[in-house]
């Protein structure tokens, strides 16, 4: 059986960023001498995530858009949970 790992590094200069790595992923499979099985792409990172979907532009503004909507619901989760937990007993 063969198989092979490769490790792909990304510094990204925003918060939020999408890179498509297709090309990186088809020169390592090509590299890699396997002619069929699987190919594991896996963001090893708490913070990164891998999708597979059409590289469109607009397709990655809703993704972003939706993010920041996400970032911003948990944030005001956090931050009511603080005022409950330790402002509120401090008043009472």
């Amino acid at each position: 059986m063969k198989f092979k790992t490769h490790y792909l590094v990304f510094n990204t200069k925003k918060r939020i960023d999408f890179i498509n790595i297709t090309p990186e992923v088809r020169t390592v499979i090509k590299e890699s001498q396997v002619r069929e099985g699987l190919c594991l792409v896996n963001a090893m990172h708490i913070s990164a995530s891998v999708f597979i979907n059409d590289n469109e532009t607009g397709l990655h503004y809703d993704f972003q858009k939706w993010l920041e909507k996400l970032l911003l619901i948990i944030l005001l989760n956090n931050i009511d949970i603080m005022i409950q937990e330790k402002i509120m007993p401090m008043l009472i």
